[in-house]
């Protein structure tokens, strides 16, 4: 079993509340979670206003497959949001 991680720093730079912030963050999650089928979650900086740390996993048999939705995920994110990605890291650990 390999379970494949996205840790994912991201600056809102348009974002003014914490509802702004919010609204961004549940759809950038919700969009990973159907689009890619992974478990998304707000995991850190909950407080501040304009950066969020997304954490994302999905477990396969295979450590390329896995990283490889984790890189697609990250351009989605890249690609389709208003926000600035400031750290991603993709790993995954062999169980």
């Amino acid at each position: 079993m390999v379970v494949s991680m996205l840790d994912l720093i991201i600056e809102l730079p348009e974002s003014t509340s914490l509802k702004d912030k919010r609204r961004v963050v549940s759809s950038v999650k919700r969009r990973l979670q159907v689009k890619f089928k992974v478990s998304c979650a707000e995991v850190d900086m909950l407080d501040s206003l304009s950066f969020a740390e997304i954490g994302a996993a999905l477990v396969s048999n295979s450590k390329e497959f896995g990283e490889g939705v984790m890189q697609k995920a990250l351009a989605v994110v890249e690609d389709e949001y208003g926000v600035r990605v400031h750290d991603a890291q993709v790993h995954s650990e062999i169980y």
